[in-house]
C-alpha cells in the first residue's frame, strides 16, 4: 500500500479521514442534513442562544461574540482601555458589588478578552466558565492557588512541564502548597494509596511533555471524585479539538494559550476553565465558604464565593481574588492575537497531527533514532489510550533518542534548516530543542528516571510545513552531523517554489550509516503527489528491522 502523510495510513481517494467511502457526511456524523455538529436542530437564534448547537468549526470562529454589541464590527475589536465610565453613581454601587457584569477595569474584565474566555468555554462543551491570564504559568500556578492555597497538596506525577515542576518545589512551598508525587504516572492505584487527608487535587498533564504519554482521565476523575478532589488538567498539548477533558470527568482545564491555541508564536497567555459540577461545600475547600467584607453585597453583607458565584465558583473565586490582588491580567492585544489564531486551531492541529504522524513513522525506521515516543505508533504503551481519548490525532510533539554522541547531538541540532531550534511547542513553524538540557533542565535526576527523560532526548513540534521539506530535513542535519564532510549538493533547496527539481529523497533508510547523502534529487517533492508519497514508502521500507518504541 502507498505510503501517505495521513495519520490513518490509507491510500489517497476521496475518502474523509477514518472514512469507509465518501459521502456528503459530517465525520463522525449520520448522514448529512442541515443540522449542526453534535447539535439538535439548527435555529436563526442570537448567537448566545444557538452556539451551543454549533460544531467546533463554527464555533472557533463564532462563538462568544455578537457584532450588533461591538457596533457591528465584524473583527472583535480591540478595547485598549484602562478603565470604564461608571455613568452614575447607583450603577458604580451595582458594579462594586458585583450585581452587574459590566466591565469596570481591565485587570479584572475587558471586553475583548471577553469574547476570548467565551469562545473558549464554547469550545468545551461541559465547561461553565473560563478565565484568562497573562501566561501558562499564571494558569497553572492560580488553578493550584485557588484550590490548596490555605495549605494543601497537590497529588501529581513528574510528567509535567519542567517549570512546573520546580514551582512545586521552590515557589509553592511558601505559599503552603505541596507536591505529592506517584512513582508510576501510568499506576491509578498509586494515585489512590497517595491520597491523604491533605490532599486538595489531582493534578496532570492530558498528553504529556516532551515524552508523549497519554493519562488515562476517566480513571484519575473516579479516584479524585471518591475522595472529594477536583481533577485538573493541564490540556496545552492536546488543545480542545484534540480532547475535551470535561468529557472524561475533569473538573478544572488549564492551557498555556501560548502554545497551540494561539499558534503563532507571538503571544504569551494562559487560560483556566471549570465545569461548574464540582461540590466545593463538601467540607474539604474552607476557602470557597469563607466570607469577605470586599464581596460584600449592597446592604453591606459579607459573601462568600459559593454565594457570589454558584454557577462557576472556581473561576470566580480566581478572578475575585487572585486575578484581583496578583494581578496576572491579559493585555487585550493578546488576548486579539489569541483569537485569531483559534480561528484556524482546527486547519492547524490537523496539519500538525498529519506532519507529527508521518515524522514519527519516518523516525521509527531511522537507524539514527534508538527509540522514538508518539502513541499511535504500533508498539506505543499509550496506543489503547490514544485509541480512546486521542480519535482525532495524538498532537503535535514527537520526541526520539539520537543515537551518537553528546557532540554528534549538538551538530546535529546545530545544522537543521527548517526546524527553529527553540523553546516552544504547537507553533505553526516546526520546532526542535534538547529538552532534558533545556525546557526540562530544572527536573532532578530522580525525576528524570521516573518519567524516562534521557540526554539523548530530542523533541519535534511539527509545524504547517510540507513533511517532506522536514524529512528532508532532518536527513542532512543527520549526515552532518555524523560524519558527512559537505551538506546536500543544494543548500538553498528547502523552501523554494521549484520542488520538483530542487528538494530530495529519503533514500535507502541505511544511507546515512556512512556520512552519505541522498543520491536522487528529484525524488522528493515533485508535483506528482503519488509518486512522492511511493518513493517515500520505499525508502522507508528499505531497512526492516524491528525497533521497540519508548516505553516510559
Amino acid at each position: 500500500m502507498p505510503y501517505t502523510s495521513s495519520p490513518n495510513a490509507t491510500p489517497s481517494s476521496l475518502t474523509p479521514h477514518d472514512a469507509t467511502s465518501f459521502s456528503l457526511t459530517p465525520n463522525d456524523a449520520t448522514p448529512f442534513s442541515l443540522t449542526p455538529n453534535d447539535a439538535a436542530p439548527f435555529s436563526l437564534t442570537s448567537p448566545d442562544a444557538a452556539e451551543n448547537n454549533w460544531g467546533f468549526s463554527t464555533r472557533q470562529v463564532r462563538a462568544g461574540y455578537n457584532p450588533t454589541e461591538h457596533n457591528h464590527a465584524v473583527s472583535v475589536p480591540i478595547y485598549q482601555t484602562t478603565a470604564y465610565s461608571l455613568e452614575t453613581a447607583a450603577r458604580a454601587d451595582a458594579m462594586f458589588a458585583f450585581e452587574d457584569e459590566d466591565p469596570l477595569y481591565t485587570r479584572l474584565s475587558n471586553p475583548t478578552v471577553d469574547v476570548l474566555e467565551r469562545r473558549v468555554t464554547a469550545l468545551h462543551k461541559g465547561a461553565k466558565a473560563s478565565i484568562a491570564l497573562a501566561s501558562g504559568m499564571a494558569a497553572v500556578s492560580c488553578a493550584l492557588l485557588n484550590v490548596a492555597g490555605q495549605g494543601g497538596h497537590i497529588l501529581t506525577n513528574y510528567r509535567l512541564y519542567g517549570g512546573t515542576v520546580d514551582a512545586f518545589t521552590n515557589i509553592y512551598p511558601e505559599l503552603g502548597i505541596h507536591m505529592d508525587v506517584v512513582s508510576d504516572a501510568d499506576d491509578i492505584l498509586a494515585y489512590e494509596h497517595a491520597i491523604t487527608n491533605n490532599t486538595k487535587a489531582i493534578f496532570v498533564e492530558s498528553i504529556t511533555n516532551p515524552l508523549v504519554t497519554v493519562s488515562d482521565l476517566e480513571a484519575l476523575a473516579n479516584v479524585a471524585h471518591k475522595h472529594g478532589i477536583p481533577l485538573i488538567v493541564d490540556n496545552t498539548v492536546a488543545t480542545p479539538y484534540l480532547l475535551n477533558p470535561f468529557k472524561h470527568g475533569a473538573d478544572v482545564v488549564v492551557y498555556s494559550a501560548t502554545k497551540a491555541l494561539s499558534g503563532h508564536g507571538n503571544v504569551i497567555a494562559g487560560l483556566v476553565l471549570e465545569s461548574g459540577n464540582f461540590n466545593y461545600n463538601n467540607g474539604n475547600f474552607p476557602q470557597f465558604t469563607q466570607t469577605h467584607w470586599f464581596l460584600r453585597d449592597e446592604n453591606d453583607m459579607p459573601r462568600n464565593c459559593l454565594d457570589l458565584f454558584p454557577d462557576a465558583p472556581f473561576t470566580g473565586r480566581l478572578r475575585a481574588i487572585h486575578l484581583n490582588y496578583l494581578g496576572a491580567a491579559l493585555s487585550p492585544f493578546d488576548a486579539y492575537l489569541i483569537l485569531l489564531g483559534i480561528e484556524t486551531l482546527e486547519q492547524r492541529v490537523t496539519k500538525q497531527v498529519e506532519n507529527a504522524s508521518t515524522l514519527a513513522t519516518w523516525l521509527h525506521e531511522s537507524p539514527h533514532a534508538t527509540w522514538v515516543a508518539y502513541p499511535t505508533l504500533t508498539e506505543n504503551r499509550y496506543k489503547k489510550l490514544a485509541q480512546r481519548y486521542l480519535t482525532r490525532g495524538a498532537g503535535s510533539i514527537v520526541s526520539f533518542g539520537f543515537g551518537g554522541t553528546e557532540e554528534q547531538k549538538r551538530r546535529f541540532l546545530d545544522n537543521v534548516k527548517l526546524f527553529s531550534y527553540q523553546a516552544n511547542i504547537g507553533d505553526a513553524r516546526s520546532l526542535i530543542i534538547n529538552p532534558a538540557q533545556t525546557t526540562h533542565i530544572e527536573l532532578s535526576n530522580e525525576a528524570r528516571a521516573e518519567t524516562g527523560l534521557t540526554p539523548e532526548t530530542i523533541r519535534l513540534s511539527a509545524g504547517l510545513e510540507d513533511v517532506n521539506d522536514l524529512i528532508y530535513d532532518l536527513q542532512q542535519a543527520f549526515a552532518l552531523a555524523l560524519g558527512n564532510s559537505h551538506a546536500p549538493d543544494d543548500t538553498n533547496a528547502l523552501g523554494k517554489g521549484e520542488e520538483s527539481s530542487n528538494t530530495k529523497t529519503p533514500g535507502d533508510a541505511n544511507a546515512f550509516s556512512n556520512g552519505e547523502v541522498p543520491d536522487d534529487p528529484n525524488a522528493l517533492g515533485s508535483t506528482n503527489e503519488s509518486n512522492d508519497t511511493q518513493t517515500l514508502y520505499n525508502a522507508l521500507n528499505t531497512n526492516n528491522s524491528s525497533k521497540a518504541d519508548v516505553t516510559v
